[in-house]
């Protein structure tokens, strides 16, 4: 059964899906230095906002957006929900150990990890399955897997996926900062002047549909969603492995899954965090499985990690590259450290065939094909 997706909902630093779109092919940047926390030193970070926001302010906008790109209305009571978030509320449990704390936590059950969840169940007004995967920087990859198979197997005919993420907190800052991941100046995915990720807020959230009931209803269709993967190294809390064993089967189960070999992508939209281990072993796997001719390019010099919810931004982007037939460009690189076919510009090419990597946390390795329908 194809599953394809009729609505996109989008926010970033750049804006909303279209503000986002053109910012990006023009090679714009939504990263500025910003103090939030007076207490913590500034850092490039993309806030949408003049001041971080919170997870219960951004899904229902985000969640609205796709509903209107899709043309449909609440209630939905038929319609699956697989709303992922990695960092979830941490930020209303950090102000709630601090002596200044104003909270009302008598409706704290609300306040969970599956917070985004919740929010978009009761605004789509649904009565059918609920899911809140938290999987790293996989969780949007991991979420939108999860609602094709619910599809597949014929449980939803039509299902809302996606993760958002608002991670702006003095605990997510200090715990990069101690890890010696963040930047200091900017995103530079790949290039030889990198120097760590860049955190930032915001989402995407698709309105998942089989093809049949898409064409039913004469739906816009931005692409199909043709197979996906998930592997985990199990070596170390946060450092890849010293071979690429997992994150190669990764890359090839989604392949086959696909119903694709690789010489048949014509794009690989990366995960590109602008850190040291990261780059060098995606260009690694990049170089072990693709031919050298293949575009590859991160979103993440002009959006910011936005952790979580990257992968979903990854998947959005690489659809608007699928409807408009252009390439996006790897805001930020100037010299590449490695021997790939990285999109310094945007520029048209006609693309059929796209594939979306995500590594996280706890050896987490993520992909999944996407395709013009």
């Amino acid at each position: 059964m194809d599953v394809v997706v009729t609505g996109i909902g989008l926010r970033s630093c750049l804006g909303n899906l279209a503000q986002t779109w053109q910012s990006l092919v023009a090679g714009k940047s939504g990263i500025k230095l910003q103090q939030p926390f007076v207490k913590l030193s500034p850092y490039p970070m993309g806030l949408i906002e003049n001041k971080p926001i919170s997870l219960s302010y951004l899904t229902p906008l985000i969640v609205a957006d796709a509903l209107t790109d899709a043309q449909l209305k609440s209630p939905l009571p038929d319609c699956g929900v697989v709303i992922g978030s990695s960092r979830g509320c941490q930020g209303i449990w950090e102000q709630l150990l601090t002596p200044e704390n104003t909270l009302d936590l008598s409706n704290w059950l609300d306040n969970l990890p599956h917070q985004a969840a919740l929010i978009t169940a009761r605004q789509i007004e649904t009565n059918h399955i609920v899911g809140a995967p938290m999987n790293a920087c996989n969780t949007g990859l991991w979420a939108i897997s999860q609602g094709v198979e619910l599809i597949k197997q014929k449980k939803c005919d039509r299902v809302i996926v996606g993760a958002i993420e608002t991670p702006i907190t003095p605990l997510t800052l200090t715990g990069f900062q101690q890890m010696g991941a963040l930047a200091k100046t900017g995103c530079y995915p790949f290039d030889k002047r990198r120097e760590g990720l860049v955190l930032a807020e915001g989402g995407a959230v698709f309105v998942l549909e089989s093809a049949a009931l898409a064409l039913q209803r004469k739906a816009s269709i931005y692409g199909q969603i043709l197979g996906s993967s998930f592997t985990c190294d199990g070596y170390h809390m946060s450092a890849p492995p010293t071979d690429d064993k997992m994150a190669l089967i990764a890359i090839e189960q989604c392949l086959e899954r696909s119903e694709l070999n690789s010489q048949e992508i014509d794009y690989i939209h990366a995960h590109g965090t602008s850190t040291q281990l990261n780059d060098r072993r995606e260009a690694a796997l990049i170089k072990s499985l693709f031919s050298p001719n293949i575009l590859v390019s991160s979103t993440k010099g002009s959006t910011g990690h936005t952790l979580g919810a990257s992968g979903a931004i990854t998947v959005a982007l690489s659809l608007m590259a699928l409807r408009y037939q252009y390439i996006p460009p790897c805001v930020g690189l100037e010299t590449s450290d490695f021997d790939l076919n990285l999109v310094k510009e945007s520029y048209q090419y006609p693309l059929k065939k796209v594939l979306c990597l995500g590594f996280g946390f706890g050896g987490q390795n993520g992909v999944i094909g996407l395709g013009k329908f």
